[in-house]
């Protein structure tokens, strides 16, 4: 049979608002005409990303032969490289990803194994310059990575009993164990220990299916993490006007298979919630009547939303595809009865739609299709564990590239904004699901990190993420984009000036597929952010100087010099080990020169690493003695490191003297170091 490649238009047109309905909105497709030849979702010329970037630090643009050949290289060397970073005898390196820069550079992401078994949390990435010189390597973990024993000390049905215990508790349907419990060394929080991952299968409360992830003590038996690889979006059907589907003619028939983009699939489940469903076929090459009556017309905008981010993968970020292989996920669409939600999983590496409620509001939308495969791109890249920190930044990660597609596809008919799912009348008002200027305005959402962010809904703790995307593009303050209105805000009260959009994408992006790691957090993503702004701008660039401010009005580190006030800084940058459960340790600053008492707003930066940091109490003891309560402990808080800068009214203290920080960790298993901290006083 001849096989060849076509497009044909789909009309979108804008619907009437309906009463307020879950995370939904009305498909209408409507098919104007059918054109043959080469298929384009999007414009081929990408946003002005590069411009005042360094053209080295850039992202060269690998062909999928290319790339293959970079990771037999690095798995050909990859045990002198095990050698070169000192890992034990034990430890071993898996090739996962490698990314080129420009000027030679090769940014290469590992897995790593201990005595055979996987490492979950061992990820690591190294940067090496063209002549094979080791610049940097970036990991999951700092600890190092041994443990007693192989063997465990309970039964693997221990194990499959608590996973099964912690699907009930979050209301899953038909928990089933998926295969057996597999031994790991679980090094993503704490000291590294033997453990067992088990998978838990079925369906989540809402129907979506389920992949629950439980890391069980091999040797204690105490549950250490969970997480859902499901990663749940949700969106609406975006009317985008007139656009152009890459579809694929065999004999009579054509399909929605776009062989432009990986050979891209889109399947009918047909209400089903197991299997592939089948391919959307035609003896015509026209899909959907502007209905979601018809079926096709919900397959027609996942189609259009998988290109139009394949498309911006490629030629805006040089990436192809999301595992940088030139092969393309599918989407599936119609997925069961009154299915509110869109997800992505890793098991099919694919999409998945629901019809919303009434099975009349398909969420196929531009912003969902991108943000769900996005997920896809941050499970091959960076790893984000979708829990605690790490999965709010993986949720924002979806969100960012989501209004990055919208932004890039230049659709006259839903301009590009900062505003998540924002033809969803879910509240019954017209309001958005998500808000990216002021994420506080969903009613959920955080503005800004606080120490407890890690242990709510990732949904949530993306917000300051998104937040501080905005602030890097747009900057503080109210402003009109796009028609659309915006008045963000800054945890410090100072301004921001933004960068423009196209270099915040490139500076994430970056960050994303060369710094993250899956353990990342708030603080590790501003010292990634900082790296690859450094890299492309210089470290005393505006660009530069705005990422740290834009992270400082998350509440995400301090600005350059402290703040913007012009003040004056003390610091000291001498590490203090903290020891596991053991005595306060104490860092000192001699403060010189100050007139009178210190100010009702001093600046305490600090900047301390530790693998749970709700073991620590971090106090500011003024010259006299007197205590300021800086964090308290907390044993829900499971993140690492302690990035922040604290305002303490020290109005009646006096200024000159020595102030000091004490650290003391509460409980076992941890340990850290007080890097550096800063006193500014405004």
């Amino acid at each position: 049979m001849r096989s060849s490649s076509s497009r044909r238009r789909t009309s979108h047109t804008t619907p009437r608002r309906t009463a307020a309905v879950v995370l939904v909105g009305v498909s209408a497709l409507l098919a104007a005409a059918v054109q043959s030849g080469a298929a384009t979702a999007a414009p081929e010329k990408a946003p002005s990303a590069s411009a005042g970037a360094k053209a080295g630090a850039l992202p060269l643009k690998l062909t999928p032969a290319q790339r293959a050949a970079l990771i037999r290289e690095a798995d050909a060397d990859k045990a002198a490289t095990a050698g070169e970073l000192d890992l034990g005898a034990q430890e071993k390196l898996v090739v996962r990803d490698v990314v080129k820069d420009t000027d030679g550079t090769l940014h290469t992401r590992y897995e790593r194994t201990y005595g055979g078994i996987p490492v979950l949390g061992g990820d690591l990435v190294v940067r090496t310059a063209e002549d094979g010189r080791t610049e940097g390597v970036t990991k999951a973990t700092r600890a190092t990575i041994e443990v007693p024993s192989l063997k465990p000390a309970i039964a693997a049905g221990q194990a499959e009993r608590q996973a099964l215990g912690a699907a009930r508790a979050e209301d899953a349907k038909s928990p089933d164990v998926s295969g057996e419990p597999r031994k790991v060394v679980w090094a993503a929080s704490g000291k590294p220990a033997l453990a067992y991952e088990t998978v838990v299968g079925g369906l989540q409360h809402d129907g979506t299916p389920q992949e629950l992830h439980v890391i069980t003590d091999a040797t204690t038996g105490k549950k250490l993490y969970e997480w859902e690889a499901v990663r749940n979006g949700t969106g609406h059907t975006v009317y985008s006007g007139t656009v152009d589907l890459t579809t694929t003619q065999s004999g009579s028939t054509y399909n929605l298979t776009d062989g432009a983009r990986g050979n891209h699939r889109t399947y009918n489940l047909n209400r089903g919630t197991s299997g592939t469903g089948t391919l959307f076929s035609g003896a015509d090459d026209v899909w959907g009547n502007n209905s979601p009556s018809n079926l096709e017309s919900a397959a027609a905008d996942a189609h259009y939303g998988a290109a139009l981010t394949w498309d911006y993968y490629k030629n805006v970020h040089g990436r192809s595809g999301i595992r940088g292989d030139g092969v393309g996920a599918y989407s599936r669409v119609h997925y069961g009865n009154n299915y509110v939600n869109a997800f992505w999983s890793d098991s099919c590496f694919c999409m998945t739609y629901g019809d919303g409620s009434g099975n009349a509001n398909p969420l196929t939308s531009i912003d969902v299709a991108a943000h769900e495969m996005t997920h896809g791109l941050t499970s091959a890249t960076a790893g984000l564990n979708y829990s605690g920190e790490s999965g709010g930044l993986n949720e924002a990660t979806s969100d960012i590239i989501g209004a990055a597609v919208e932004f890039y596809a230049a659709n006259s008919s839903d301009v590009g904004d900062y505003l998540i799912g924002e033809e969803i009348d879910i509240n019954g008002d017209g309001t958005p699901l998500r808000y990216m200027d002021r994420p506080s305005r969903d009613g959920a959402s955080k503005d800004s990190w606080y120490s407890g962010i890690g242990s709510i809904d990732v949904h949530y703790s993306s917000g300051p993420a998104n937040h501080f995307f905005y602030l890097l593009s747009e900057g503080s303050g109210t402003k009109v984009i796009n028609g659309v209105s915006y008045d963000s805000p800054t945890a410090d009260g100072l301004p921001v000036t933004g960068i423009g959009r196209a270099k915040a994408e490139q500076i994430w992006f970056k960050a994303l597929t060369t710094k993250f790691t899956s353990t990342t957090n708030y603080a590790a993503a501003r010292t990634g952010t900082l790296a690859v702004a450094g890299e492309l701008y210089g470290t005393t660039s505006a660009e530069y100087k705005a990422v740290q401010d834009a992270w400082a009005g998350v509440a995400v580190g301090p600005r350059p010099g402290g703040g913007g006030g012009g003040g004056t800084s003390f610091e000291n940058t001498a590490d203090v080990p903290i020891p596991d459960n053991g005595a306060a340790v104490t860092s000192s600053i001699p403060v010189t020169g100050r007139t009178g008492n210190a100010p009702s707003n001093l600046q305490v930066a600090v900047d301390i690493v530790h693998t749970w940091r709700g073991d620590l109490v971090i106090d500011l003891l003024a010259p006299d003695g007197t205590a300021y309560r800086l964090k308290n402990f907390s044993s829900s808080d499971s993140a690492d490191n302690v990035a922040e800068t604290y305002t303490v009214n020290a109005s009646s203290e006096v200024a000159n003297g020595t102030w000091k920080l004490r650290v003391q960790d509460q409980a076992a298993q941890d340990v850290g170091t007080i890097n550096s901290w800063k006193l500014t006083f405004p």
